[in-house]
Formats: C-alpha cells, sequence, structure tokens
C-alpha cells in the first residue's frame, strides 16, 4: 500500500504527463486522491502541473478545508468539483480535471461525446454528457456535474474542460487520456467527410463484451434506462439518460428520453 509521500510524487507524474501531453496550459487543471472518508490529497492553486514536487501538494478535508499546505501553497479553487464526486461516488479514488485541446473544443461548441465510432471508446467511456456552464470556483460547477457523475465517468465542462474519476489515479488520468483520443478522432473524422457509426446491435455486442470483462465504473451498458426496460442501448443519448431518481425507471420516462433523442437526430 502506498505511503502519503508515494501517493504525492504520482500526482507530480501525472501532472508532469498531462502538462506534456498539452492538456493544460501555465497553471491550469487540478488532481486529487483520496486517502481516506476526510484526508484527501490535492494539487496547489497558481502552479503549473509540470513542474510540481512533493512539498507541492496540500491536504484537505471533505470540506475542502486545509489540513496540510505548506508555504504560500493552498488547495486548488476547484477542490469543491472534486469534493462533489467523492460525496456521491464512494467508489472514486481519484478525479482529474485538465483542458485537453480537442474535447474542450467540443465542450466550448456544446456537443457532447456520444458517437459510437471506436471500440475503445464505447466499451472504456460509454457517453460523455456536457454539465451546463458554471463560474469558476462556485457551486455553479458541482451541482452542474452532480448531474451526470452517477451515470458516466468522464463528463465535459461546458465552455470549461473536461472532468474525468475513477477508482485510482493512473486510471483516472487514463480516462482523460482517452477522451482526448476520442475527441481528436471524432473531430478529424468529420473533417473527412464524417464517421462511420456502428449499428445499434454493433454497440450492444461491445456492451457486452465490457459486462464480460466485469470494468468497473458507470457506463450506460449497466446504467442506461432502456437496459434497465430490457431495450436497446442509448449510446447516442447525449447524456439524456442522466437522472437524479434513485427509483426503478418508469416507461414514460423512456419514451419522454426516446422523444428527445430523436428530435437531437432531426427525426
Amino acid at each position: 500500500m502506498q505511503n502519503e509521500y508515494e501517493i504525492k510524487k504520482e500526482i507530480c507524474d501525472i501532472g508532469k504527463r498531462i502538462y506534456n501531453r498539452n492538456m493544460v496550459a501555465a497553471n491550469d487543471g487540478n488532481i486529487s486522491v483520496k486517502l481516506n472518508d476526510n484526508e484527501f490529497l490535492c494539487t496547489p492553486t497558481g502552479v503549473s502541473k509540470g513542474f510540481m514536487t512533493p512539498e507541492y501538494i496540500c491536504k484537505v478535508d471533505a470540506q475542502g478545508n486545509v489540513i496540510q499546505a505548506n508555504g504560500n501553497f493552498r488547495p486548488s479553487s476547484e477542490i469543491k468539483m472534486h469534493m462533489r464526486v467523492y460525496q456521491e461516488r464512494p467508489d472514486v479514488r481519484s478525479v482529474v480535471h485538465a483542458h485537453p485541446v480537442y474535447a474542450t473544443s467540443f465542450a466550448i461548441a456544446g456537443i457532447p461525446l456520444t458517437q459510437p465510432i471506436m471500440p475503445e471508446a464505447v466499451i472504456a467511456l460509454g457517453c460523455v454528457p456536457i454539465a451546463k456552464y458554471g463560474r469558476p470556483s462556485t457551486m455553479e460547477i458541482p451541482d452542474a456535474v452532480s448531474e451526470y457523475v452517477q451515470y458516466f465517468d468522464a463528463v465535459l465542462l461546458e465552455n470549461h474542460g473536461a472532468l474525468t474519476y475513477s477508482d485510482s489515479l493512473l486510471s483516472a488520468y487514463l480516462k482523460m487520456e482517452s477522451v482526448e483520443f476520442y475527441a481528436q478522432l471524432l473531430y478529424q473524422s468529420r473533417m473527412l467527410g464524417g464517421p462511420k457509426e456502428f449499428t445499434p446491435q454493433q454497440v450492444e455486442d461491445l456492451y457486452e463484451i465490457r459486462r464480460q470483462f466485469g470494468m468497473k465504473g458507470r457506463h450506460p451498458a449497466n446504467l442506461c434506462p432502456n437496459v434497465k426496460e430490457g431495450k436497446p442501448s442509448c449510446h447516442t443519448c447525449g447524456g439524456g439518460c442522466a437522472s437524479k431518481e434513485k427509483t426503478p425507471v418508469s416507461a414514460d420516462m423512456v419514451a419522454e428520453i426516446t422523444k428527445k433523442v430523436l428530435e437531437q437526430l432531426g427525426k
């Protein structure tokens, strides 16, 4: 089991990877790791993620209050967003926020990453919806993200960036890589005349592969309302299958979701 210093070193290593892959500029982005229910390590505000060393890393409690910070280092102003994810997803041990160029471009354009074009993206990510815009460092962003946290492991932030989270720091970071790669492929295939999407049956086949792998996390293959009703999965729902209700999904809700999907498809 890693000690705190080793985790801090890993945070710095992931910070360098994010910076070197042009997923952040200047002092952008933030990373956090859950130690226990009331202790979290996080990157400081006002510091480039490419130049951190372990002593830069701060420790906060579940409310984002400082437990330990060296010198003038203070937790990221976006720690509220991280805390909301931990509150609503007990399985999550790490959160990564960055501004990858292609994924953020889709977030700025208001286009969710929902087109099924690549086996790895369909199996590992599913849909990547867009949380509505919120002012930085306010509760608006956590509130916007909250709508999707229970249903997806990656979310675009409108006019802002991307957020990924998982049961380990490495996994959360790799999801960010996958989101950006998916966005880049989708963008470039659109420049070539438009991607050829998988058929509904091909998507369902990929979902079944995910189920057989027993992959962790939240994904339309497991949580989509249509699946719960024994119907085909709605990979291109654009995030419409997110619902804060924890009760069984009704036929009326499925009908409303179907209506919204058809509207988005222009049918």
